[in-house]
Order: C-alpha cells, then structure tokens, then sequence
C-alpha cells in the first residue's frame, strides 16, 4: 500500500503562487506516473498535471500557462508549482499515483487532498 501525503495548500491571494508537494512512501520508477487533480465543489475532478518517474510531463493546456510539475526522486517528492492562481483555482488538490507491476497491472493510490482557496 503506498501512501501519499499532499501538503502545501493554503489561502492565497489572485495573482499569487503556491506549490503543492505530494510525498511517496514508494519510489517513483521511470513508467510510474503521479499527477495531481482537483475538484471544485460541485464539479467533476479534473486532471492538472503529470509526471513519470522518467520525467515526462503532462498539463492540459487550460493551465499549461501557469502550472508547472517536478519531481524529486531521491525524495520521492512530486511538485506542482502554480502562479497566478485565479479565484477558479479553487479546489482540493489530489495527488494520484500509478504503480506499474511486472504482471501489467497498475495499482492506483490517492492521497487525502490539500485545500487551495484563492480570493481576490
């Protein structure tokens, strides 16, 4: 069981950043992805951005603009940096994470979500 810890979330004025930290009790290896969703109340979860063990990023373009991912992996860190946050930035912000087995499987983790609240 891998557990994943979010941290980093807070109240924030627009136009301002902040950076999401998703800690991994598992090492990321190179075909391992974490990402991070959020979900707005009363909206669907909506995928932010993602990152393999490897490296290769993914973020929509709503967000590209603003949003950036990395990872640390001696840490076992993964990082969403995001700059003018806007008041529609706010949500609880999930970490999610894929585990590739040798049999093809992936197990799939999330962890329990940091709030970002962004007024303006």
């Amino acid at each position: 069981q891998v557990q994943l810890v979010e941290s980093g979330g807070g109240l924030v004025q627009a136009g301002g950043s902040l950076r999401l930290s998703c800690a991994a009790s598992q090492t990321i290896f190179y075909d391992d992805v974490v990402a991070w969703y959020r979900q707005a109340p009363g909206k669907q979860r909506e995928f932010v951005a993602s990152i393999t063990g490897g490296g290769r990023r993914n973020i929509p373009v709503s967000v590209k603009d603003r949003f950036s991912i990395s990872r640390d992996i001696s840490k076992m860190i993964v990082y969403l940096q995001m700059i003018g946050l806007k008041p529609e930035d706010t949500a609880t912000y999930y970490c999610n994470g894929r585990w590739s087995k040798n049999s093809g499987d992936i197990d799939e983790y999330w962890g329990q979500g940091t709030q970002v609240t962004v007024v303006s």
